[in-house]
Parts: C-alpha cells; structure tokens; sequence
C-alpha cells in the first residue's frame, strides 16, 4: 500500500499537469465570451450533467447567481437543469433518462441561450442528446469534458477537454473553471447598467 503522502505528492503533480497544458486559458477565455454574449443579449444559460458533474453544474449557477449578480444592472441568468429532481425524474420515469435535459430545453430554451454540458468522459447519451437538440434550438452549446470528450466537441461551439482520463482530475479542472469564471466576471467585468 502507498503511503497518503506518497499518494497526495502523485495526485497533485498529476493535477497540475492538467492545469499547465496550454488548452485551458484559450478554453477559459472563449466560455467567458459567451457568457458576456448571452449576458448582453439576456439569455438564459443552462447548465446540466450527471452525478458529481451535476453538483458542479449546480455550483456554477450558485456561483453565477451570487457572486457575479450583484447589485443593480444586467444580470447573467443561469440555471442548472439536473436541480429539479421532480422534472429529473418524471422525465426518466414516463419517457428515458436520455430525455431528462433535452425535453426540459425544448420547454425553456430559446434561439440565443446557452447550453453548457459538464460530461468528463462526454458519452453520456442525455448529454449528447441536449446538445444535439440544443444546436437544432438555435442555442450556442459549450462543453466541459475529459480527454475522451471528442464526440462531446464535435457537438460543442465551445469545448474545453481536459486532457486527463482521471475522472477525479477532470472533475478538479471543471470546478476550478467556475471559480476562475466566477471571480473574473465579479472583480473584473462591470455589469453592464450599474
């Protein structure tokens, strides 16, 4: 057996092998212009995954929601599709699970929002499905992958893959994206009407 800290110095050099790979500020950068875009143009921004990816969508509308709408002004309005666990559920109940964020898009979304799936291996057949769906919608799609995520990209305006297998380092990436959106949009992008 590893020692622990054996075991921490391996997880975290390998997590900051993840972070150093140049696709990450190029990725960083082209989210944070569609959230200026669907912000300017009042859209609404969806966000959606499953399991632990799920709670991170969540923790980025919360993030948004919070710390970036502060105060008066034009707000970024955002919301996390997998956080209504009776919509969830009678859709994979009366239906199937593949239709639990698509169906919830056809009802909510319009031309001009965003859908932004959270997918470290980018397989999910629910995920791909909202994508595809949200391109027929007019909607501009970004996804939050792994370095399997290839045919999550090809269904992506936007897409930043992580360039791990580790679904744990993958899912380290996506939580540190939201905080670095987040603190960006509040220290440095004025809401515009304040």
């Amino acid at each position: 057996m590893v020692e622990p800290a054996t075991y921490l110095d391996r997880y975290v050099s390998e997590a900051i092998a993840t972070l150093e790979a140049p696709y990450l500020g190029t990725g960083v950068q082209r989210f944070l212009e569609v959230l200026i875009d669907a912000r300017a143009a009042r859209g609404l921004v969806f966000f959606f995954g499953n399991g632990a990816s799920a709670s991170t969508a969540s923790h980025f509308v919360c993030d948004i929601g919070k710390a970036v709408n502060q105060g008066a002004g034009r707000r970024i309005r955002c919301l996390a599709l997998n956080d209504s666990v009776t919509t969830t559920t009678a859709w994979a109940n009366d239906t199937e699970f593949e239709d639990v964020f698509s169906e919830q898009l056809r009802t909510l979304a319009l031309p001009g929002d965003v859908a932004v799936a959270l997918s470290p291996s980018g397989v999910s057949p629910n995920i791909r499905r909202a994508l595809r769906l949200s391109r027929e919608l007019g909607l501009r799609t970004v996804g939050l992958g792994g370095d399997d995520g290839v045919q999550l990209g090809e269904l992506c305006d936007v897409a930043i893959l992580v360039p791990s297998s580790s679904p744990e380092h993958i899912e380290d990436v996506h939580l540190l994206i939201n905080h670095v959106l987040t603190a960006f949009l509040r220290d440095e992008v004025p809401i515009p009407g304040r």
